[in-house]
This record gives C-alpha cells, sequence and structure tokens, in this order.
C-alpha cells in the first residue's frame, strides 16, 4: 500500500468515527437513524476495503464522495463570514449538481456496476463480496434518500411553498423563517443552504 492511501485512510476512518461520538450528543433530527447507519456503514466499508486490500475501488469511493464535501464546506466558509454571499450560494449550486452527478449517476454506474458485476467475470462470488456490495448499496439507498429531499426542495420552491428544512418539525432560529420570503433564487439557495448546513453530520459526509 503506498504511505498516501494509507494516510487517506486514518484520516477518513477517524473522521468519520468522531461523526458517530458526536452524533449522540448532537440535536436529533428525522434522519437520525439514516446518519447512524450512514457512519457505520461508512467505518465497516472502510475498514473491509483495508484488510481485503481493495485499496483501488476504497479510494475510488472516498474521492467520489469527497469531490462534492470539499465544495459543501467552502460554501459554508463563505457562509459564515460577511460579503461573500454570491460566492456561498455559487458554490453551494455547484454542490448541489456534483452531489446528484456522483452519487446517483456515477456511483451506481461506475462504481456498483464494478463490484456486483464486472468483478464477476474474474472471481467467484465470496463472503467478502455480499458484504462489500451490501454495504455499497446502503450507501447508495441514503443518497437517494436525501438526493429526493434535494428534489422535494426545488419542487416546492417552484410551487411557491418551500418554508422551513425538509427534515425537521422543529422552529427555525429566530430570523430564520423563510416563509413570506421565498421569492427569486436567492431565498431558493439560502434555504438549501440552511437545510444542508443542518446535515453536516449526514449528506455532505458521505462516504
Amino acid at each position: 500500500m503506498e504511505r498516501a492511501h494509507y494516510w487517506y485512510y486514518m484520516l477518513e476512518l477517524g473522521f468519520y468515527g468522531s461523526l458517530l461520538l458526536r452524533i449522540s450528543v448532537d440535536v436529533k433530527r428525522k434522519d437520525f437513524k439514516e446518519q447512524v447507519i450512514h457512519h457505520l456503514a461508512t467505518i465497516f466499508l472502510l475498514s473491509f476495503s483495508y484488510c481485503a486490500n481493495y485499496i483501488r475501488i476504497g479510494t475510488l469511493v472516498m474521492l467520489l464522495h469527497d469531490s462534492s464535501d470539499i465544495l459543501l464546506e467552502s460554501a459554508k466558509m463563505f457562509n459564515y463570514g460577511t460579503g461573500w454571499r454570491k460566492t456561498c450560494d455559487a458554490l453551494f449550486v455547484v454542490f448541489a449538481v456534483v452531489f446528484l452527478v456522483t452519487r446517483l449517476v456515477i456511483f451506481p454506474s461506475k462504481i456498483i456496476h464494478t463490484t456486483l458485476v464486472l468483478s464477476m467475470e474474474v472471481f467467484e462470488p465470496f463472503a467478502g463480496y455480499y458484504f462489500f456490495n451490501i454495504l455499497l448499496m446502503v450507501l447508495q439507498a441514503l443518497h437517494i434518500f436525501w438526493a429526493g429531499l434535494i428534489l422535494r426542495m426545488v419542487y416546492k420552491f417552484l410551487k411557491g411553498k418551500l418554508e422551513k428544512d425538509e427534515r425537521s418539525d422543529e422552529e427555525m432560529p429566530s430570523g430564520g423563517s423563510y416563509q413570506g420570503d421565498i421569492n427569486g433564487l436567492g431565498a431558493f439557495l439560502r434555504a438549501l443552504q440552511y437545510t444542508w448546513n443542518r446535515y453536516e453530520t449526514g449528506i455532505p459526509e458521505v462516504m
């Protein structure tokens, strides 16, 4: 194993381990169970690919998911600053597009198809084959779940009914209501960004 791959795995495992520990003391949302399932699946997937020497496929999965995470974290960084609203909105639009493309198109068509179908042209099925692919499909199911929330918000925006975070029944912080302010792209982007900021232990950090 290359030294860079080793440290990449160690950093990712440490990161997702910290998320799993933090979620127990964080505010519980509607998707609490999905977040726990995601973090456990990610840790098991990373650990298994490391031990079974599936380094290439493990690294590709991490790179594919990190590509959108970097954009989201950058958008959040600019959001916390002043005078960077347009930069923040632009980054978030790019994040949303990259997320949908990488996790709903590239991940199933390239990664899962290779491990589930093409690998059988070379190897016979074994216990690790089923375990590995089940974990990948669990992640894909979570991708679809969270992408559905994005598309639902887009639909509500177009219908003029976007009022709150799709995943929370709780009231938004003071001054944070979007009711009566869903008019134009800027308000739509702020509503989307608010939702995904509160997902920071969920989707953006999908493996």
